[in-house]
């Protein structure tokens, strides 16, 4: 049988070529699989070192996040404290006008002349209207719901009369006056209730 020619030569020199080529190729990378080996052990070991470095920066980064945050959490619970403390302070400070003109009209003379007792009457409607003002500032409003339709969100009833002055269900008489602080109730108001004639 004759060989088959290919355009380089016969086939049998054409696959003793790739064989030779293919062992050529072996023995090269076997020559450099030692000097691959230190090259690949050097560059692990160079990462390797990063690696560490990294970690010891994530380490100190992390300690020193919580000792701001320990530090924070500190400085708010102090904050809270002051807070809760001092937290009536600037209602107090509004409330001593108040208190001084109450011992103003507390030190007017006994006598029973009617000098000292209208000097009296116009302390006392001078405190109540600086208490107003007060209550104002801190926006806490006065519930008086003198014939207005009873109300058991602001109002409590004390007792029920027969009335011809206002309907049935309706308030009399307010014994205590109540209180709103931002339109939340603070304190009922103490009311006498009208009903139906029997």
């Amino acid at each position: 049988m004759p060989e088959e020619t290919t355009m380089g030569g016969t086939k049998k020199e054409a696959e003793g070529a790739v064989e030779k080529e293919g062992l050529d190729r072996e023995t090269s990378e076997t020559e450099q699989g030692s000097g691959g080996e230190e090259w690949d052990r050097g560059r692990l070991e160079s990462e390797l070192e990063k690696a560490r470095l990294e970690v010891a920066e994530g380490r100190e980064r992390l300690l020193r996040v919580a000792a701001e945050s320990e530090n924070t959490h500190r400085r708010s619970e102090q904050d809270a404290i002051q807070a809760r403390k001092f937290a009536l302070e600037r209602f107090a400070m509004e409330l001593l006008p108040v208190r001084d003109s109450l011992e103003r009209a507390q030190a007017v003379e006994r006598s029973g002349a009617a000098s000292a007792m209208e000097a009296l009457f116009a302390g006392v409607d001078l405190t109540l209207q600086l208490m107003d003002s007060v209550l104002e500032k801190f926006a806490i409003t006065v519930v008086n719901p003198v014939g207005a339709r009873f109300n058991p969100d602001q109002q409590q009833a004390m007792t029920m009369v027969e009335s011809d002055a206002v309907p049935a269900n309706h308030v009399v008489e307010v014994v205590q006056k109540g209180f709103l602080l931002n339109d939340r109730l603070l304190r009922p108001a103490l009311v006498v209730v009208a009903k139906a004639k029997s």
